[in-house]
C-alpha cells in the first residue's frame, strides 16, 4: 500500500515542483528588469502591455478586451500603454521595443499622452502604417481606448502574417507574475488545455473569414456576371473579316481574365482572395477596351485604373476632382459617362453594396471591400482615393510620424 501511494505521490510533487520553478523563475524577470525589457518580455506572451504606471489610463479590463480582439483577428498586433519616463526615450522607443521584442508585426505605442506605431515591411508598408497613424491622430479620439480600438480594427484587416504561437495562452500583460501563474495554471490543466484555446480561437477566427467571404461574394459574383454579359454582347468573331492577331490576341486575353476570376473565386477561402478575382476581371476590361480602340482604328488606351464610381463602367478615361458628403475633394479617375454626368451637376452611377442599413456605395460599406477595391485599385491608391470614407477613414494621409522596421 504505501508503495502505491509513493507512486502515485511522486508524479505530483514532480508536477508541483516544476509549476513552482517556473513561477519562480519568470516572475522575478518580469520586474527584474523594468522599462522597454519588462514590456518586450510581455508582448512575447500577449498583444497588450500596459505599464503599472499607466492603469489609470488604461485600465486592466480594457487591455484585456484589447488582447482578445487582437488574438480574435490573429494578426502580429502589439500596443503598449506607457508612462512618459526615462526609461522609454520617444526617438528610439518603437525601434528598441521591436527589436528586444524580436518578432514581425505591428506596433503601437501610447506614450503618455502621444501616439505613434511602426511596423516590419512584410507586415505592413510604410506608407500604410504612416497614413494609419495619421488617421489614428487626426480622428482626435477623447481616449487611450478609443484610439487603440481604432487603431487595432484596422491594423487587424490591413496586416499580413499571423500571431505568434506564444499568445495562445497568455492575457493582456501589466505585470509579469500574473503571466507566470497562468502558465503555470496551463500545467495543471495540462498542455490539452492550451491546445483547446488555440483551436477555439483558430475556428472562430475562421467563422469569421467564412462570413466575411460569404459577403464579399455576393458583390463578386455580381462583378463576373457583369463581365460575363459584355463578352457575350461583344459583336466580334476572331474569324470575321478585318481581324489582325492584335484584336484575337486582345479577345483571347478578355476570355482567360474570365475564366481567371471565376476559377480564383471558386478556389477563395479567405476574404483577402478576392483581391486576385477583381484584379482579373480589370485586366480583362481593359484588354476589351483595347479591342475596341482597334477594331475602330482609334489610338489605343492608355493602361489606367478602373472608374472610381463603379469599377464595372471599366477603365477611367480622365482625373476629376470630387468629394463625397461630408468628406474633402481629391482626385479621382473617371469614366467617360460618370464624367458627363458630374460635368452636367448630376450624380455619378456609383456603385451600391449592401449592408445592415440599407444599400451604400461601397466605399462607404466598411473595411471589408478593401480586398475588394485592392485589385481593381492597388494598394498605393486606395489611402488617397477613399480618404474621408469609412473604407478609407484608417487609410487616410495625415501629418504623422511611423516607423519602418528593417
Amino acid at each position: 500500500m504505501k508503495t502505491a501511494t509513493r507512486a502515485l505521490t511522486w508524479p505530483v510533487l514532480l508536477l508541483v515542483a516544476a509549476i513552482l520553478a517556473m513561477v519562480t523563475a519568470l516572475a522575478p524577470q518580469a520586474h527584474a528588469a523594468g522599462g522597454l525589457d519588462e514590456a518586450a518580455a510581455a508582448l512575447k506572451k500577449s498583444p497588450v502591455y500596459v505599464d503599472p504606471r499607466a492603469t489609470g489610463t488604461f485600465s486592466t479590463a480594457e487591455a484585456d478586451a484589447l488582447a482578445k480582439k487582437i488574438k480574435d483577428s490573429g494578426k502580429p498586433v502589439f500596443v503598449a500603454v506607457l508612462p512618459q519616463a526615462a526609461e522609454y526615450p520617444p526617438a528610439s522607443l518603437l525601434a528598441n521595443l521591436r527589436t528586444k521584442v524580436g518578432i514581425s508585426g505591428v506596433y503601437a505605442v501610447e506614450l503618455g499622452d502621444g501616439f505613434n506605431a511602426g511596423a516590419d515591411p512584410r507586415v505592413m508598408s510604410r506608407n500604410s502604417v504612416h497614413n494609419l497613424v495619421g488617421a489614428v491622430k487626426g480622428s482626435q479620439y477623447k481616449t487611450v481606448g478609443e484610439r487603440l480600438n481604432s487603431f487595432v480594427d484596422t491594423a487587424g484587416a490591413q496586416a499580413s502574417g499571423h500571431a505568434p504561437a506564444g499568445w495562445d495562452g497568455g492575457g493582456s500583460g501589466s505585470g509579469g507574475t500574473g503571466a507566470a501563474i497562468g502558465i503555470g495554471a496551463l500545467v495543471v490543466v495540462g498542455g490539452g488545455g492550451a491546445y483547446a484555446l488555440a483551436r477555439r480561437n483558430r475556428k472562430k477566427k475562421e467563422e469569421q473569414e467564412r462570413a466575411a467571404l460569404e459577403d464579399l461574394r455576393v458583390v463578386v459574383d455580381e462583378d463576373i456576371t457583369a463581365f460575363g454579359e459584355e463578352l457575350d454582347r461583344l459583336d466580334f468573331t476572331p474569324g470575321e473579316r478585318g481581324a489582325d492577331d492584335a484584336m484575337r490576341a486582345d479577345y483571347s486575353h478578355a476570355l482567360d481574365a474570365y475564366e481567371s476570376a471565376k476559377s480564383a473565386m471558386a478556389a477563395a477561402r479567405r476574404p483577402d482572395d478576392v483581391q486576385a478575382v477583381t484584379k482579373a476581371l480589370e485586366d480583362g476590361r481593359f484588354s476589351l477596351a483595347t479591342l475596341a480602340a482597334r477594331r475602330e482604328g482609334k489610338p489605343l488606351p492608355e493602361r489606367r485604373v478602373p472608374c472610381f464610381f463603379d469599377p464595372r463602367h471599366g477603365p477611367s478615361i480622365v482625373d476629376v476632382q470630387w468629394a463625397p458628403d461630408g468628406g474633402a475633394a481629391r482626385t479621382v479617375p473617371v469614366c467617360a459617362a460618370d464624367k458627363t454626368r458630374l460635368d452636367e451637376g448630376l450624380e455619378p452611377m456609383t456603385r451600391t453594396v449592401r449592408t445592415e442599413h440599407g444599400d451604400r456605395p461601397y466605399w462607404d460599406a466598411g473595411p471589408s471591400y478593401g480586398p475588394w477595391a485592392g485589385g481593381y485599385f492597388g494598394g498605393s491608391m486606395l489611402p488617397g482615393l477613399l480618404m474621408g470614407t469609412m473604407l478609407g477613414s484608417m487609410m487616410m494621409s495625415s501629418p504623422a510620424h511611423a516607423a519602418g522596421f528593417g
